[in-house]
């Protein structure tokens, strides 16, 4: 990693959504990467002016939050932090058309856009299925078919990972309030291990798939 640092005109990271955990790459990015080197961060929710906060070169810091599956999405959010220079911004903004997506640029805010509205549909589907108004298939089936969304909130959160979620939701839920409180049903998945795809179940279970690969 810190060779790579050395050589690489912008570093990404993409490790959990754990501040500790971002901050300690940041670290790693200040202290090897080269000068005039720009340092961004593919987080969801967190806020990356803490991130560059830890830095000795804030303006050179920068969201890039790609969504999943990467290959597939073409939204790119770029999220200019407190510091950020306007040629970071810009550079950031031809990469990622160059990449071929579309981007957006937002001023930073816990979730930005897109997490924070998601957070807000994938909470209310959980306090749905709690309440036992429909099933999770007839949830996620309202949702494609009524509101024209390619995946439903289920199914969009066993592929994120339903603690990836919960760890937004807790973040939103301290920085803007209570509308984002966490489903208690949520937390209860998480807690006994349904993590979603990556642990062969989640909302659905993917124990055959799972065996398959």
């Amino acid at each position: 990693m810190e060779d790579v640092c050395r050589e690489a005109d912008l570093l990404i990271e993409a490790v959990p959504e754990e501040m500790e955990v971002k901050l300690e790459i940041f670290t790693i990015f200040d202290k090897f990467a080269k000068p005039g080197a720009i340092l961004a961060s593919n987080t969801s929710s967190l806020s990356v002016t803490e991130m560059a906060s830890i830095t000795f070169r804030a303006e050179d810091c920068i969201g890039m939050h790609f969504f999943n599956p990467v290959p597939k999405m073409k939204l790119l959010e770029i999220v200019r932090a407190l510091e950020t220079s306007e040629a970071t911004l810009q550079t950031c903004v031809e990469v990622g058309r160059r990449m071929g997506k579309e981007v957006v640029v937002i001023r930073e805010s816990p979730g930005f856009v897109t997490s924070r509205i998601d957070a807000m549909i994938g909470n209310e589907a959980f306090y749905m299925l709690q309440e036992g108004i429909a099933s999770a298939e007839d949830i996620d089936k309202a949702l494609k078919l009524g509101l024209n969304h390619p995946m439903g909130p289920f199914e969009l959160a066993d592929m994120v990972g339903l603690d990836v979620r919960l760890n937004i939701l807790e973040y939103l839920h301290k920085t803007l309030g209570e509308k984002y409180r966490p489903c208690p049903l949520l937390a209860q998945y998480v807690k006994a291990g349904r993590t979603g795809r990556k642990s062969g179940r989640g909302v659905y279970d993917y124990g055959k798939e799972v065996a398959k690969k």
